[in-house]
């Protein structure tokens, strides 16, 4: 994995993710965006294995319902975000941003 691909996974999973545990990941799957799905797919089953709504009345209520719909959104997000390693189509145009200073054509004095 390069400083790119990690980099890519770290602003998609939080910068508190292990980043020898993507390198793991990133060498058994061999893609970055299988690499975030896997590990938003753990946090969204994290989530379903408890109980997304407790209430004890009177003293506290815990909602985690928007939460899980967080992490779908996120799920999709990267779904349809281009990743780092995703192959170019043939025939498709890299971008190059070109910058240039301007100056005056003429100055007076």
């Amino acid at each position: 994995m390069d400083e790119f691909q990690r980099s890519w996974l770290l602003a998609q999973l939080g910068p508190d993710t292990d980043p020898a545990d993507l390198e793991r990941r990133f060498f058994r799957l061999r893609s970055a965006r299988a690499v975030a799905l896997e590990v938003l797919g753990e946090r969204r089953a994290k989530l379903l294995a408890d109980p997304l709504k407790v209430t004890v009345d009177g003293v506290v209520t815990m909602d985690l319902q928007e939460n899980l719909r967080g992490i779908e959104r996120q799920i999709d997000g990267v779904r349809r975000a281009p990743a780092p390693d995703d192959p170019r189509e043939e025939g498709e145009e890299k971008n190059t941003l070109v910058t240039s200073a301007m100056v005056p054509s003429r100055r007076y004095r």
